[in-house]
Parts: C-alpha cells; structure tokens; sequence
C-alpha cells in the first residue's frame, strides 16, 4: 500500500510534463498490475496449473517484495495508452480482445496466471526497447545540434 502511494505520488508530480517519447512507457508497474502481480501466487494455485509444487511459504514474501520494489521503481514498462493500430488489423485485434475476454470468463484463475505471466516476461523487453528508443533519440538529438552548429 505504501508503495502504491509513493508512485501515485511521483506520478502526480511528473504528469505536469511536455508529452514525448516517454510517454509509451510507465516509470514502474502501474497499480493495477501491481495489484495482479501480487496475487500471482494465490492466481496461480487456483488455476489448477500443478506442473511443480511450489512452496507458497516462500513465493508469496519474494513475489509482495519484488512487486513492490517494481512499483515504486523507475523500470520502464509499456504503456498501451498511446498505440496506433492499423486499419487493416483493427479486425484482428478486436477478434483477440472478444477471445481474451470470452477465455476470461470461462478459465478466470487460468487466463489471470497466463497474463500476469507474459506480463512479467514484457518487463525486461520493455527496458531494453527502452534502451534502444533512448540511445535513438539522443543521437538524433546529438544530429541536431551538429546542424545547428554555427560557424563563424
């Protein structure tokens, strides 16, 4: 709880900001899925995915301890809320959400476990394509400045 609080509060501070680049990413992971991530073990042992014994005495403390050091974390993870999709795959996309949510309804625990799974894999994707739009834009910004060069 306090760490949702610590990153609402460095949210409503940085909101103020000009919109850039950053703004297809979140500084940390969002409450919400904060939220999810910490009832992944509880998810998990419901879903009735038994492949290995998992001792929960042990998963439960790492998994609240590793979330909330991702939640008040200046980790970068995606942020959907600015994505541009094409019209050609809009029927695509609107047939995966009607899946997703039809899986949902008839396999909760299992669909929840499998989301916050592949949620948990985007997180380091999400840094190093981070990275890589990072590096992008201050070469470019490096580029710039070079034309911009007086010579007299």
């Amino acid at each position: 709880m306090i760490c949702v609080a610590l990153r609402l509060a460095r949210f409503n501070i940085s909101s103020n900001q000009e919109p850039s680049w950053r703004d297809n990413f979140f500084e940390g992971v969002p409450s919400p899925a904060g939220g999810v991530l910490v009832l992944t073990p509880l998810i998990i042992s419901l879903s009735n995915f038994n492949l290995y014994p998992l001792n929960y005495d042990v998963i439960v403390p790492i998994f609240f301890i590793i979330t909330s050091f991702l939640l008040i974390s200046k980790f970068p993870t995606y942020s959907f809320k600015k994505i541009v999709i094409p019209r050609r795959t809009t029927i695509f996309l609107l047939f995966s959400i009607v899946l997703f949510f039809g899986l949902l309804l008839i396999y909760t625990f299992n669909v929840i476990a499998i989301s916050a799974v592949i949620y948990l894999l985007l997180i380091p994707i999400s840094f190093f394509h981070y990275k890589k739009i990072k590096k992008q834009h201050e070469n470019d910004r490096i580029q710039d400045d070079d034309d911009l060069e007086d010579v007299l």
